[in-house]
């Protein structure tokens, strides 16, 4: 069974990286952009698995997008793997603080504990005038193992990176959920009464989950920064949170690829529906939204797994 799934996240990440061939500039920022998104939306779903969703994974997307930030402009650290493995220490510190807190409570306490604490990085942020306050911090564009690529190069090399973070994360978390701890997460879900009277901890299994979507989220704000190229206190704003939920509730709970999916078709519209209704695309999405949970209740990733029922 782990045979095949290496095997098809090999050939995700090489159809995926030969995409740099052919696509333009812009689509390869898009494609970077919704893949970064996609990972902190993949450790909110983490989360669902186990019946409780965040309204603040915002709060990692920013302190990961902060930390490349602050480590680029202060220590001179130009290396994205650096970068990329310091915010993401960064988020799993962070996460382990807060993972064992939150993972006592359930249902809105969960969900409005979480936007509190992204609300009041936000808040900090905004009026902390030698981080940027409101306007953010500038980034310089990351080298790779001493590399310095410029213009369609630097994109090419961002985009490949993406990727693989991407299908290496994708892929681990799979192999997460498909373990014990994975389907106690599942079992939790359906009935967590049960779960603690046969022997799991359930506070340690909602723990883990929080630390995993930490760090995920720390990953999805550097690799956003460094292809954006500045940050600001609206990486950790409620919409932001509000916008990843969205992600993750299109994709429902029973498959990674639909996460990553989903982010894209999220992108996708938003993208197309700013330039030609700049005016209402907001009512684009929703309506896009409306549909989904109509004709697919648990998301995307049912679709998936309709197919799989079929076979058997």
């Amino acid at each position: 069974m782990r045979y095949v799934l290496f095997l098809y996240a090999a050939i995700a990440f090489v159809v995926l990286a030969a995409g740099s061939i052919i696509l333009p500039d812009w689509a390869m920022f898009l494609f970077a952009m919704a893949l970064a998104k996609g990972l902190v939306c993949l450790g909110i779903v983490a989360m669902m698995r186990g019946g409780v969703v965040s309204f603040g994974q915002g709060l990692y997307y920013c302190i990961g997008a902060y930390t490349a930030t602050l480590a680029a402009n202060m220590w001179g650290l130009s290396d994205i793997f650096l970068l990329t493995l310091l915010s993401s220490a960064v988020c799993l510190i962070v996460g382990v603080i807060f993972g064992p807190m939150l993972a006592t409570y359930r249902g809105i306490f969960f969900a409005m504990l979480t936007l509190a604490l992204s609300m009041v990085l936000y808040g900090t942020l905004s009026k902390m005038s030698v981080l940027g306050g409101s306007d953010g911090l500038n980034i310089a564009p990351p080298t790779f193992l001493g590399w310095a690529p410029e213009g369609r190069d630097l994109q090419t090399a961002l985009y490949i990176y993406v990727v693989a973070i991407v299908v290496i994360a994708g892929t681990l978390m799979r192999i997460y959920f498909d373990s014990e701890q994975g389907l106690i997460t599942l079992a939790t879900r359906d009935n967590e009464l049960r779960v603690e009277y046969l022997g799991a901890s359930v506070r340690k299994v909602m723990a883990y989950n929080y630390i995993f979507a930490a760090v995920l989220g720390g990953l999805g704000g550097t690799i956003a920064v460094l292809a954006l190229g500045h940050v600001d206190p609206e990486f950790a704003f409620w919409t932001t949170s509000g916008e990843f939920v969205f992600v993750a509730i299109l994709a429902g709970y029973m498959s990674v690829p639909a996460v990553f999916v989903a982010a894209i078709i999220l992108e996708v519209v938003r993208s197309f529906s700013n330039l030609y209704f700049p005016n209402t695309w907001q009512l684009s999405l929703g309506i896009f939204l409306l549909i989904v949970i109509v004709t697919l209740p648990n998301g995307l990733g049912s679709l998936l797994s309709r197919r799989k029922g079929g076979k058997t």
